[in-house]
């Protein structure tokens, strides 16, 4: 990731009691922390400014959260996957008043977040424990007007947050003007993210994906966000958006969509597998 963490006087355990979870204080910014959670950098947050995003994807995913409604407007948000809440927190503080629900299937990491890295008490935001396909299930009918997928045991999503079905179950949960925004990990041919926008275009028909140049070229393995919806989307301000990132992104939509997709069906659960693995030396 290359950037440099603090020394900390206080004990391992006192700092990281959950097994395989690493909580490092960032060198660069004072108050942030990176979370790593079996080596793997899954969130970074800034305690004092949550509007500040330092995983590119992450930032692309507020790009979507940015452009659901009107600029400070509340909001109904879904967070499947809590890590350290970074765009639960990036809502709240630009979106002051929004309520928000987040779901996680680790209670121990929940727990370590909430006492460690503690959000703002006027936040509407409340986090829950349980599997993420069972907990969106029980949501109700067009409830929520941004839904973010980002769910990693480790480094892969698991199969069953990848299928049709999974899918289906958030689309009804969204509102008709709503987005659903999915973070994947992937590379080289990007067969797994090809069948997921198939997937995901599936149940809402309207889609769009950013990645990296490097990373849609295939020379790197990395994060790809898709954002969907019921509704033709914000196009043009979400490539925009990507395009003026600090770390360049390029989105793929239209036809070029179509082509980036063509040969893939969409995944059911009966053939849905894990995202891929990582290269051993990616973090």
């Amino acid at each position: 990731m290359g950037r440099r963490v603090r020394d900390r006087s206080e004990p391992e355990e006192e700092l990281s009691p959950v097994p395989g979870v690493d909580l490092l204080a960032d060198a660069d910014r004072p108050n942030s922390w990176f979370l790593l959670v079996e080596g793997t950098p899954q969130s970074h947050v800034d305690l004092a400014d949550p509007s500040y995003l330092d995983f590119s994807y992450v930032r692309r995913i507020a790009h979507a959260a940015d452009l659901v409604a009107p600029e400070g407007e509340p909001i109904e948000a879904l967070h499947l996957g809590a890590g350290a809440l970074t765009v639960a927190r990036y809502v709240a503080h630009t979106r002051p008043g929004s309520t928000q629900r987040a779901v996680d299937v680790d209670a121990a990491l929940v727990e370590m977040v909430r006492r460690r890295l503690p959000w703002d008490r006027r936040a509407r935001l409340r986090v829950g424990i349980d599997d993420a396909r069972t907990w969106i299930g029980a949501r109700h009918d067009a409830c929520a007007d941004l839904i973010v997928s980002d769910v990693f045991s480790g480094a892969r999503t698991p199969a069953r947050l990848t299928s049709t079905e999974f899918y289906a179950e958030a689309a009804r949960v969204l509102r008709p003007d709503g987005l659903l925004v999915v973070n994947v990990g992937d590379g080289y041919a990007l067969k797994h993210t090809r069948a997921q926008v198939a997937t995901v275009r599936s149940v809402l028909p309207h889609a769009v994906l950013t990645a990296e140049p490097g990373i849609l070229r295939g020379r790197r393995f990395g994060n790809l966000v898709i954002v969907a919806g019921h509704r033709p989307l914000p196009e043009e301000e979400l490539g925009r958006r990507a395009h003026r990132d600090t770390e360049m992104a390029r989105m793929v939509a239209g036809e070029d969509l179509n082509r980036f997709v063509s040969g893939h069906a969409p995944v059911h659960d009966a053939d849905a597998v894990d995202s891929p693995e990582p290269p051993v030396d990616l973090f």
